[in-house]
């Protein structure tokens, strides 16, 4: 038996960095099947562990093995409502496929290539949804936030036989899908092709709908005839270093970067109005997933020079090694072990560079990563026109604020348990917003949590009276 996964097709790396359609390509059929020959079918399925929504995932494969390829979508969709993204985005290597048996003698199944393939045959062949709805409406929940952990429950609770009516701020749906993860490696049209399908469950999405403006909390449970609320509003606050220059003109945070290239589609320039100017020498400042997003998206901007600064060394990234690499390819540059003490303007207030210090690792500190220390004397000039900051973000606080009894912890997360239960009766919270910043299919499984916890705690109520 094949040791490793089956290659998936790609754009060339010279190619793609010009351009912003999508990287790999996908698997054809006969691909598909013969990597899912390479599941051993295990009675205990390890790799279920590492999946947050509980997808039968050797089900599923053996289902794509036999080319039942309806199947095989039909039994994803009983615990994931949007498939083709997460077998997109998600880092399988430290979720399902962590676990499978393949990886131990070699590289584990494709899990996440088989799931994106399933999806999009189902996609390919506008195949509606098979499950039935129930007849009866057993309440009515409101969701902040149509990202991915609002969907996930949104999707769940109207399977349940719930109306669900998410409020979105921006005027797209989607949340970090829609403006946090650039084209190239998740197109809109999937993510808006997915959730058209929840939209046929019944779910109703309102955009433009700052909840904390439009509604509060309270209004929505006491005047507005919902049994239950939930919080799923991520963390789309940006962080910044703190450092002299952060001002200037030319200065974005990656979240407005990729907000405004994704979003507002500075990517079709000049079919829309929208352009981002990034110059000839861009830096980004950071190395998880979304400087490299930041990176790459600067390059297919038309930046010659693109650089990621960083003051720890490679073995600390958080980047996915995937992105990592196809960043490498495409010629990003690294200035690994260095950190950024200033931003440099021109006299019209635009940026002209950022002095940096060369670092060295220490100890480990609470991370578990080793320290950086500044080495002295070691300044220099790196000299670009736009400079991202990609050091993280934080939860927005608008709901928290306007939301008497609702608990939030130092950090301005919502405080609650792991089924999602919050301080105040009748309202949950999952994903970022809870947890901080992390993963799309991490913030899909405290949707689905929560989604049952609501639906138990709406019957238990209406039990009650």
């Amino acid at each position: 038996m094949q040791q490793v996964k089956h290659k998936m097709p790609e754009q060339a790396a010279e190619e793609r960095r010009r351009n912003f359609n999508e990287v790999a390509l996908g698997y054809e059929a006969e691909t598909a099947r013969a990597e899912a020959a390479r599941c051993l079918q295990c009675k205990t399925a390890p790799c279920r562990q590492g999946c947050p929504v509980e997808v039968d995932i050797p089900k599923f494969i053996k289902h794509v093995k036999d080319g039942d390829f309806d199947a095989a979508i039909d039994e994803i969709k009983t615990k994931n409502n949007l498939p083709a993204v997460c077998g997109r985005v998600c880092p399988q290597e430290d979720q399902c496929e962590k676990f499978c048996i393949m990886g131990k003698k070699g590289e584990p199944v494709g899990i996440g290539r088989l799931e994106r393939f399933a999806a999009d045959c189902a996609m390919a062949k506008e195949r509606e949804e098979s499950a039935a709805l129930p007849a009866e409406v057993l309440g009515k929940v409101a969701v902040i936030g149509a990202g991915p952990a609002g969907l996930t429950t949104a999707g769940d609770l109207a399977r349940l036989g719930y109306k669900v009516t998410v409020f979105e701020a921006l005027h797209a749906p989607g949340g970090v899908l829609m403006y946090g993860i650039p084209e190239f490696r998740l197109p809109k049209a999937i993510v808006q092709r997915e959730i058209a399908a929840l939209r046929k469950l019944g779910v109703d999405i309102q955009v433009n709908a700052v909840i904390g403006k439009s509604y509060t909390i309270d209004e929505l449970l006491n005047e507005e005839g919902f049994d239950a609320v939930f919080i799923g509003t991520g963390a789309g606050l940006p962080h910044f270093m703190d450092i002299p220059g952060e001002n200037l003109n030319g200065v974005y945070s990656a979240n407005e970067f990729l907000t405004r290239v994704n979003l507002m589609k500075a990517y079709k320039f000049p079919q829309t109005g929208t352009p981002v100017r990034v110059g000839n020498r861009v830096a980004v400042i950071g190395a998880g997933n979304v400087a490299m997003d930041s990176a790459r998206t600067a390059l297919r901007l038309g930046a010659e020079k693109v650089y990621i600064v960083y003051r720890r060394s490679e073995d600390e990234m958080p980047a996915r090694h995937e992105e990592l690499e196809h960043a490498k390819e495409e010629g990003v540059e690294f200035r690994l072990l260095t950190a950024p003490v200033r931003v440099l303007g021109d006299d019209k207030g635009w940026v002209k560079g950022i002095e940096c210090i060369k670092m060295e690792l220490g100890e480990p500190d609470e991370s578990g990563r080793r320290k950086p220390v500044p080495v002295e004397g070691s300044n220099y000039v790196l000299e670009v026109e736009t400079v991202v900051m990609a050091i993280g973000q934080g939860p927005n606080p608008l709901v928290q604020d306007t939301t008497p009894g609702l608990a939030v912890n130092k950090r301005g997360n919502i405080v609650a348990d792991e089924a999602g239960a919050t301080s105040k009766a009748g309202v949950f919270a999952g994903g970022d917003i809870v947890t901080g910043a992390a993963t799309v299919i991490l913030a899909m499984g405290a949707g689905k949590k929560a989604a049952a916890k609501i639906h138990e705690y709406v019957q238990n109520k209406k039990a009650a009276r």
